[in-house]
Order: structure tokens, then C-alpha cells, then sequence
């Protein structure tokens, strides 16, 4: 069985990195678990210690440089990058090992089916647009992750250090050289960001930024414009909820001085 190199870039993930973690577990072979962070201020780099992985701090904040980072210390020959707020699906080892396995695949990309937590509707809509997407367009993004050869990766010229789009500048230059093929399996990610905004708004915020990109805007422009909207979508949130008023405990009682005036 060849061994596997998983890169995890972090951010404050102290909650959902043990989730993930333990799904990793399940591979029952060799794996060299790398976490990349970013300048985590919660217990993000202890969780990763105490799972044994190897944590790297990166010298800047954004995905892209922590990819860059962990791709180049990844040890061994096929890598399989995941966001840290994923859950990966049961049956996981089986699909993986079954690409690396053949020589055939390794001029070959992979990704997951994208899922989100939840149960409301326009979530699953979203999951057929993006299967869609990723099907005909071979336009996959990073919540789907990512199972690549280390060869075919330094032939697309690796992860660039960039503050936001890192995962579709690889996926564009990998159209170019390899198709991009799906394992059959769900990769669910959190639904915080979608219940936070609502589906359609996240959704046209992204397609937004990737416009943004595309036309040569700067990605650090766009990463705080990403950044800013996602602090406005809490602070309204937060908002929302403090402007409920707390319930009355006497609501119900009859009031002996307003008995009395209405006598």
C-alpha cells in the first residue's frame, strides 16, 4: 500500500480539526498528517500535537501560502489536501487507496462529491450546481479537496501563494494538463458560513469574487473584501439576536396595582 501526505491549513479550527482528525484515523496504513497554520489564537496547534500530526506555522495568513508550505514538506508521493472544517465519509480509505494504487491515476486529479451540512433545500441545489460545475466545467474547489501525485502538482505549478482563489488558480492550470475526476464519495463541509448569510447570498458573493479575480483584481483586495463580509454577516447575526427581547417572567400574572386602577 503506498503512503499518504494530508495537508490541513488552519485558522482557529480548534472545533472542527478533531472532527476531521478522527476521520483520518481510518486510514489504516502509512500517513504523514501535516497542519499548516496560519496564526491560530485558539487551541488549533494543540489539537493537531496531540493528534500527532506535524504542525508548520506559516509566515503569512491565507490558504495559499499555507498550501504552498505543506505541499513542498509533504513527504511522500500522492498528497490529499483538505479544508479543516470537513467531514470525510466512512468509506473514504477505501476510495483513496484504490486511485493511489494504480500508476494509471497518477497523471489524474480527484476530488470529492461537495456536500454541505444541513437539510434546507437551496443546499441541495447548491450540491447539484456545484456536481454540475465540477462534472462538465472541471471546476472543483477546495471544500471538495484535493488527491493529487506530487509530479502532476509541480507540472501545474503548485499552490501559489496567494491571500484568496488559491484553489482555482491550480484547478485552471490543471484543466490545461490533466482531467479532474471524482472519488464517488461525499466530502461534507460546514454549513456555518451559508446559514450565516443564507445560501443565495454566499453564493452570489462568491461568484462575485471569482468574477473580481478573473478580471486581475488583487487577491489581497479580495481577501479582505471576503473578510468584511463575513464579519458583517456575524455582527448582523449577533445583532439580530440581541434585539429579541428576553421573556417576561411575570408576563401572564395579573398585576395587583393594575387590578386596582381599573376598579
Amino acid at each position: 500500500m503506498k503512503p499518504l501526505s494530508v495537508v490541513i491549513p488552519t485558522l482557529n479550527e480548534s472545533r472542527s480539526l478533531p472532527l476531521l482528525l478522527a476521520d483520518l484515523a481510518r486510514w489504516p496504513w502509512s500517513m504523514q498528517l501535516l497542519v499548516v497554520d496560519g496564526g491560530s489564537r485558539d487551541a488549533t496547534v494543540n489539537v493537531a500535537h496531540l493528534a500527532g500530526a506535524e504542525v508548520l506555522s506559516s509566515p503569512e495568513r491565507g490558504r495559499g501560502q499555507q498550501l504552498r508550505l505543506g505541499s513542498a514538506n509533504a513527504r511522500e508521493n500522492w498528497l490529499l489536501v483538505l479544508h479543516a472544517d470537513s467531514r470525510l465519509n466512512p468509506q473514504w480509505p477505501e476510495a483513496v487507496s484504490k486511485v493511489i494504487n494504480d500508476p494509471d491515476n497518477a497523471s489524474q486529479a480527484w476530488t470529492f462529491d461537495f456536500q454541505v451540512e444541513g437539510d434546507r433545500l437551496m443546499l441541495r441545489m447548491l450540491e447539484r450546481a456545484v456536481a454540475l460545475r465540477s462534472r462538465w466545467l472541471q471546476r472543483p474547489y477546495g471544500d471538495q479537496g484535493l488527491l493529487i501525485h506530487r509530479d502532476l502538482l509541480i507540472k501545474a505549478g503548485g499552490y501559489q501563494p496567494l491571500a484568496l482563489m488559491e484553489d482555482l488558480d491550480l484547478v485552471m492550470r490543471l484543466n490545461g494538463q490533466a482531467r479532474i475526476r471524482q472519488l464517488g464519495l461525499p466530502l461534507t463541509t460546514s454549513g456555518r458560513r451559508w446559514s450565516d448569510r443564507g445560501v443565495l447570498r454566499v453564493a452570489w458573493r462568491n461568484a462575485r469574487l471569482r468574477s473580481r479575480w478573473r478580471a486581475g483584481e488583487d487577491p489581497v483586495l479580495l481577501a479582505d473584501a471576503y473578510r468584511a463580509s463575513s464579519i458583517s454577516s456575524r455582527t448582523r447575526k449577533h445583532n439580530d439576536a440581541a434585539a429579541v427581547p428576553a421573556p417576561n417572567p411575570d408576563a401572564g400574572r395579573s398585576s395587583p396595582h393594575r387590578d386596582q386602577r381599573r376598579d
